[in-house]
């Protein structure tokens, strides 16, 4: 049986601006491959309903799960929780149980509980919210999308309050082997093992050292028997394998 899938929406300017480096995707992906999930797609989307809106409805109708970050804030763009309820036609407002998480923590802190940090309160009806041990402010799931904050901190504590909730499959597992050659030596019998052994996927990344060209070959799987079978088949034609 595949493994489930998943995609991921990463929203906001300053990410395709190149003002913010965006890590969140590459912590999801470890993270959804030990679960046993396969991150299938990722998209990175401005602030602007209509792209945002169209992400989730294609998405959401083609994997098993979505995950979004960033636009949950306080802020005029912050608008992705608004963007989540039109791609699924439903109501959205200030919800109790945020809203009072949110007034707690404030009172706490001695901040105003502004109208402001109000909007972090709004949710979308049907929606079950998401844990958020770092800041307070939740995230939501609504159907099979998962609404996460961008920052790294938050982003990061919400998959791990997501995760444990969601079916994954067989960890993916993988092995690396580095070759001497250039890929044009390889491309061949590379070839001829990738299909032999379809259910393993193998890439070449290829690299230069002093002028020296070679490559590593990784098999990536979830059934660790036919990954050594494939890397046998490649150390049977090339012995010099290390």
């Amino acid at each position: 049986m595949p493994n489930p899938t998943a995609a991921m929406i990463v929203i906001g300017d300053e990410i395709l601006s190149g003002r913010t480096r965006d890590s969140n995707m590459h912590y999801l992906a470890k993270q959804l491959t030990a679960q046993g999930i396969d991150l299938a797609e990722v998209r990175v989307v401005a602030d602007e309903a209509d792209n945002i809106i169209s992400a989730v409805k294609g998405l959401s109708a083609t994997y098993d799960n979505v995950f979004t970050s960033g636009g949950i804030g306080p802020t005029h763009d912050d608008i992705t929780a608004d963007c989540i309820a039109a791609a699924f036609d439903t109501h959205i407002d200030v919800r109790d149980d945020a809203r009072a998480l949110l007034a707690d923590m404030y009172e706490k802190t001695g901040r105003e509980f502004n109208a402001a940090r109000m909007r972090m309160a709004r949710i979308p009806d049907g929606a079950t919210l998401i844990d958020n041990p770092v800041s307070t402010a939740p995230g939501f799931t609504l159907k099979n999308v998962h609404v996460m904050a961008g920052v790294p901190s938050v982003f990061e504590a919400m998959v791990a309050s997501v995760l444990p909730t969601l079916t994954g499959g067989a960890p993916l597992q993988s092995v690396s082997v580095r070759l001497d050659r250039g890929e044009g030596d390889i491309a061949g019998p590379l070839g001829e093992i990738a299909n032999a052994y379809p259910s393993v996927s193998i890439g070449s990344y290829p690299f230069n050292i002093d002028g020296k060209y070679g490559a590593n070959i990784v098999f990536r799987g979830t059934n660790s028997d036919v990954i050594s079978q494939a890397e046998a088949a490649l150390r049977a034609v090339f012995p010099e394998a290390i």
